[in-house]
């Protein structure tokens, strides 16, 4: 199996990239985890450094990283997706306690890949959220700006550039400012995935690829050859929910769609910056981010689709309109690469939660322990959400699980449902559609005002429908 294609990150490995053997024969474990990604690699790892007797098993239906973990655009982040409404109605005090525990997140991965040695290019060079291409971003950006200090964040955590600021780590074209937060850092997501999946075998934890579940339960996982008994089950497989049901009407899978330029010269890289392996975003609902990769590539992304029914998508061949739409992005912040190769393309399939609200999950009379939902900010959630997981296993008390977005002793019910189809296929592209149609209304400077405050209008209407 060609896994190499998956990704450029996966191509980049050194890895044989062989698969380790499939689960063959019925066995007896105190942990039985579904999928080798992020989460269900955090959380073997977690649980063997508390409590190295366990017996922990991992079933891969393909090999570790094949799904979002091998695919994504490489921010490691601390922050979790809607954490600003999840904390809104805590006290001050535990309110920041919650940010700390979030911003500390690229450090405690740091610490873990330097003890284990794990080489995944881990920079902490920060994030920049620009504003650029029209002045609505501006607007948009302070008053974000605004929101993150009335939730007591400070100057340490997000710092206002000014043009001049931002030139000095990166160079856009037509920028009016930039937020800049440190709690962020760049990896190569593969060589995380595979060397998280390498030190768990290390410690004992025993892991089968090639080895996809038919069916779940309380207790058990099952494949076409045979099963696990576990006194915990846990199903770790975000984007891939729809395969398990009922985890399928709370985690939609949808997609994020990538690209990757070919090494680019040092004379490009002295107009657009990124020297310290930092982050950027611009600031549209176009949801645009990118790096540059230790091997001077420029990565960037933009948001995908859904597909009716919630059905995966297999093929990531980037069509003519997607490759379009990202290049044109692309060439709109950085115009002397709106010629330049693409050497690679690919996408993946991620979770998505209702209201945009990740969950870390301990349904105790089921013995299942879940954690998704994080909405393409997974590289990070994950590792605190293999935290997390493992306390509420383990039954311990620690501050990860006093967290609103924790539900310790809860059935996987409790969480809000999806609607049904088509609602949610006509609702998602019906936003899309607004957000696609603002970008380009703002992006053409002859629009006249009030096509301008319309557009931004039905834009916002239609995002907070979302949640």
């Amino acid at each position: 199996m060609n896994w190499r294609n998956i990704s450029l990150w996966m191509d980049q490995l050194d890895d044989p990239l062989q698969a380790r053997p499939s689960l063959q024969h019925d066995i007896q474990a105190d942990v039985a985890i579904i999928g080798a990604g992020y989460t269900g690699l955090w959380t073997a790892y977690y649980l063997k450094r508390q409590a190295p007797q366990l017996r922990v098993v991992i079933v891969e239906a393909e090999t570790a990283g094949f799904g979002a973990s091998g695919r994504n655009g490489g921010w490691l982040m601390g922050n979790l997706l809607g954490e600003d409404r999840l904390m809104a109605s805590l006290p001050a005090n535990e309110r920041k306690a919650s940010f700390d525990l979030l911003h500390a997140i690229p450090d405690e991965v740091a610490e873990v890949v330097a003890r284990e040695g794990i080489d995944c290019d881990l920079r902490k060079g920060g994030v920049l959220y620009c504003a650029a291409r029209y002045p609505e971003q501006e607007v948009r950006l302070r008053d974000y700006l605004e929101h993150l200090r009335e939730l007591g964040l400070g100057e340490d955590d997000y710092r206002w550039l000014s043009p001049s600021e931002l030139a000095a780590q990166l160079r856009v074209t037509n920028a009016y400012g930039a937020l800049y937060s440190p709690h962020c850092a760049t990896i190569q997501p593969a060589r995380l995935v595979r060397g998280l999946a390498r030190s768990v075998e290390d410690m004992g934890v025993e892991l089968y690829e090639l080895s996809p579940v038919i069916d779940w339960q309380p207790g058990q996982v099952r494949t076409a050859q045979a099963r696990v008994t576990a006194d915990w089950v846990v199903p770790a497989i975000e984007g891939y929910a729809a395969t398990l049901s009922p985890l399928g009407h709370y985690q939609l899978p949808v997609q994020s769609l990538i690209v990757a330029t070919e090494p680019l010269p040092t004379d490009i890289w002295a107009g657009i910056g990124l020297e310290r392996g930092q982050a950027f975003s611009e600031f549209s609902r176009q949801v645009t981010y990118g790096q540059r990769s230790r091997d001077d590539r420029l990565i960037f992304g933009a948001r995908g689709g859904y597909r009716f029914g919630g059905r995966l998508r297999s093929d990531f061949n980037l069509t003519e309109e997607e490759l379009g739409l990202r290049r044109y992005l692309m060439g709109e912040i950085f115009p002397q690469l709106r010629n330049v190769r693409f050497s690679h393309s690919w996408g993946g399939n991620l979770g998505m939660a209702r209201c945009f609200q990740p969950h870390m999950l301990r349904d105790s009379r089921n013995r299942i322990a879940l954690s998704g939902g994080y909405g393409g900010e997974g590289v990070g959630a994950s590792n605190l959400g293999g935290r997390t997981l493992a306390d509420l296993i383990l039954g311990r008390d620690s501050e990860l699980l006093r967290q609103p977005w924790v539900l310790s002793d809860s059935p996987i019910s409790r969480l809000r449902r999806w609607e049904p189809e088509p609602c949610r296929w006509l609702g998602y592209n019906a936003i899309i559609r607004s957000f696609v149609h603002e970008d380009e209304v703002l992006a053409n400077p002859r629009s006249p005002a009030w096509r301008r405050r319309l557009a931004q209008a039905l834009a916002a209407r239609m995002e907070s429908l979302m949640g």
